[in-house]
């Protein structure tokens, strides 16, 4: 991980290098629940389905442990600056985190439903390549967060639109189906239903982005165009 200043009291560091750990730690975690979940769907795998659906208990867990040490940060240390930025983002950052789990445990769900319906010809294609564009972004998002690095963060913020406009597609798709094949509606909603907690995965991995643009450069972007941040950051604003 890129280092983060550095403060007189080692304990105080140790602590603040402590959170960031964790939320690899977490984030590593989530991010191997999007790809099981993605897995169980597209091989019609119920079992890793069911392994998904049992771990989203480590990832709550990790959420409250985490949101706990950054309070106790706050009382003791009163943090000010880039080390209360800090704090704020890896409270927004776990957050985020575990509504990504919870999209993955919503697409295990929908798995084992289509484990018992006839798979289409496709064989889920769109889904996973869905799927794999949405996991990317994660692990960049969280890439960028380990190195402090706010064009990383910016590159992968510019990736929602793409996934938004890949969803759509799918979703187009899927209304073909149905209207050609009134028999494949039930399948059908339950891949839409899986489409869309994807989707909001990619929501959630913008989200985290912009939190390491936040962290880095000390500004608040989620209702600021991504062109107006592409200028700031190549431009070298900073606080």
């Amino acid at each position: 991980m890129e280092p983060l200043s550095t403060h007189i009291s080692k304990q105080y560091n140790t602590e603040l290098e402590e959170i960031r750990t964790r939320v690899l730690q977490m984030g590593g975690l989530v991010e191997s629940q999007v790809a099981r979940a993605l897995s169980s769907l597209v091989q019609s795998d119920v079992g890793t389905a069911e392994q998904v659906i049992v771990s989203d208990i480590q990832v709550n867990r990790l959420e409250v442990a985490i949101d706990e040490e950054c309070n106790h940060i706050i009382a003791r240390r009163q943090p000010a600056a880039s080390d209360l930025r800090l704090v704020m983002a890896v409270i927004k950052t776990i957050a985020d985190l575990e509504r990504i789990g919870d999209e993955a445990e919503k697409i295990a769900r929908m798995a084992i439903k289509l484990a018992n319906e006839e798979r289409p010809k496709s064989n889920y294609r769109e889904i996973q390549a869905l799927g794999n564009h949405v996991r990317q972004m994660v692990r960049e998002a969280l890439d960028a967060f380990a190195r402090l690095d706010a064009t990383a963060a910016l590159r992968v913020a510019q990736e929602d639109k793409k996934v938004d406009q890949e969803y759509e597609g799918i979703m187009r798709q899927m209304i073909t189906f149905m209207m050609e094949d009134p028999r494949s509606i039930s399948r059908t909603l339950n891949v839409i239903w899986a489409a869309r907690a994807l989707e909001r995965i990619g929501d959630h991995a913008r989200n985290l982005s912009e939190y390491v643009i936040y962290l880095v450069m000390g500004k608040d972007v989620r209702h600021t165009s991504l062109d107006q941040v592409e200028k700031e950051i190549l431009g070298g604003s900073s606080e």
